[in-house]
């Protein structure tokens, strides 16, 4: 629904604040759509697009999003990122498998992402950090699932304050904690992934001098989470069974795909039954080791 010709919205330091500030959900949608801003209902307390279309039928038509949200008073709010709403955010994780804290703190200090507008609290404890758009310069969404930091650029979406998730039973809201006194400035996400993921040589075999066999699991995440609906479950079964064959064991797959599935909008559910059919069949065909090692430690990532 958006209308690529449009003027990008006009952010300042108090947008967000404002809108978070808002009593309920259905206003703040609504609210977001009076500032020309393009928004989406997502589930109650999840992240899944009830759109058809997920983040594409975002729309800052007020008639419109008054109408989802009447529909579902409580549907999380969908903010695409990106050019069409002049946004870019980068998604600092934090879950039992580690946290990303660290990874940005480094990259702000070489000044790859210290050009922050205001940073926004994550019902699991992470943080969204929102940057301008550079107007008309495309930047894709990424993953970087070992630093535990994801970008969303074109082609992504975040769910937007004050929407809210549920944690351990509990409630919590997307937050508003920090804005920034000075000017915001975009963030180049290339470079900042190239710090991230730096390139790394391909592993050779001593005798032979040909690359030796081998996965990126970070490459299979980010096909899995730039699937579009339709081909999304085909895709993380294809990445699963990748891993498998490769040795990685099944909690390995779980750790790189899970995430890019469920950005990919698939429920968790669906993701774990999809990675554990691949491993069956895998096992049956007798391809890849299942044991709690890899099946080769002269394989490299």
């Amino acid at each position: 629904m958006f209308n690529p010709n449009r003027a990008t919205p006009d952010w300042d330091r108090s947008t967000m604040q404002s809108v978070a500030a808002e009593p309920g959900l259905a206003l703040a949608a609504v609210r977001y759509a009076n500032l020309g801003i393009p928004v989406f209902p997502c589930v109650p307390a999840g992240k899944q697009p009830l759109t058809p279309n997920g983040f594409h039928d975002a729309t800052s038509s007020a008639r419109v999003v008054h109408a989802w949200w009447q529909r579902t008073p409580d549907a999380n709010i969908g903010l695409p990122t990106g050019l069409s709403t002049g946004v870019l955010v980068v998604d600092i994780d934090v879950h039992p498998g580690g946290s990303g804290f660290a990874a940005f703190e480094r990259a702000r200090s070489d000044g790859l992402a210290d050009g922050w507008g205001w940073l926004v609290r994550t019902p699991s404890g992470g943080v969204h950090a929102y940057y301008p758009a550079a107007t008309g310069h495309e930047q894709r969404s990424w993953q970087v699932p070992s630093a535990h930091v994801d970008f969303r650029g074109d082609g992504g979406y975040v769910i937007a304050p004050p929407s809210r998730l549920e944690v351990d039973g509990i409630p919590q809201t997307y937050e508003v904690i920090a804005t920034a006194t000075r000017p915001a400035k975009p963030v180049d996400a290339a470079k900042l992934r190239q710090f991230l993921e730096p390139p790394r040589p391909k592993p050779v075999d001593p005798a032979s001098g040909l690359p030796l066999k081998g996965c990126r699991p970070e490459a299979l995440a980010r096909v899995v989470a730039q699937t579009p609906e339709g081909g999304r479950n085909r895709a993380l079964f294809w990445a699963s069974c990748r891993m498998a064959e490769d040795g990685q064991i099944r909690a390995d797959a779980v750790s790189y795909l899970m995430p890019a599935a469920q950005h990919a909008g698939l429920p968790e559910r669906e993701i774990e039954s999809t990675i554990d059919s691949a491993y069956r069949i895998a096992a049956r065909l007798g391809q890849s080791g299942l044991g709690p090692t890899r099946r080769s430690e002269a394989i490299q990532l």
